[in-house]
């Protein structure tokens, strides 16, 4: 539940000056990432030795800058799929109240699987569904709502209202949350200043690195079913 709400207060947070950035073609050359981030990968993937957490966020908002500078642009299509979140910083709030050490960063514990599945609407090319998990041995908490693109941003803006606990593949139960279906109908007439969201500055086929409106930097690794 704890790391529910920090995804929450990520996405929901006014923004800070280093959220949303403009941009552009996603034909330009990325270039290649940056060590610390390389080794973030590989740990994540393969239980390789972490690389320093400090190192790791300067080359984050480094990269995160360059994308803005670069005005590089993602699809929706790009983000489709299961990451498990691997590493998260703190929110601007949390950071005033907590202080820098507990919000410069940190690794996500394995023996908790968090997850974020993005799926398509195939009719709205730039809508879907989130479905985000929190598992610890066989017991499972998922929030599941709609999600909306900004392709101008790189922003996924998204909602919880409905919610669901299983043990295994046996479903304990399940509600609706913030006004389910009505809730989903009303999102997506909302303008992106008012939604939770992430803007995205690291799309590749093995990993996802975001910044939520609440200013908290988060990077994801694909899973593979």
């Amino acid at each position: 539940m704890t790391n529910i709400r920090w995804l929450l207060n990520m996405a929901q947070t006014e923004h800070s000056s280093e959220g949303i950035s403009e941009t552009h073609s996603e034909t330009q050359a990325r270039p290649a990432l940056a060590q610390s981030i390389q080794h973030c990968i590989a740990h994540l993937q393969t239980q390789t030795p972490a690389p320093a957490v400090s190192d790791l966020v300067a080359d984050l908002l480094a990269l995160e800058k360059a994308t803005r500078r670069n005005k590089q642009k993602f699809d929706y299509a790009q983000l489709v799929g299961t990451w498990r979140l691997g590493f998260i910083t703190g929110t601007v709030r949390t950071r005033q109240r907590a202080g820098v050490a507990l919000g410069a960063g940190r690794f996500i514990p394995r023996l908790v699987n968090i997850q974020i599945r993005y799926e398509a609407d195939p009719h709205e090319a730039l809508q879907g569904s989130v479905y985000n998990s929190v598992s610890l041995a066989n017991l499972t908490f998922q929030l599941q709502g709609p999600t909306q693109y900004w392709p101008k941003t790189s922003s996924l803006a998204f909602d919880f209202v409905y919610l669901c606990l299983s043990v295994g593949r046996f479903q304990l139960y399940q509600q609706a949350v913030r006004g389910g279906s009505a809730r989903t109908e009303e999102f997506f007439t909302e303008p992106l200043k008012t939604q939770a969201f992430f803007t995205y500055f690291l799309v590749t086929p093995t990993c996802l690195a975001a910044r939520g409106r609440g200013g908290g930097l988060a990077l994801w690794t694909r899973q593979h079913s």
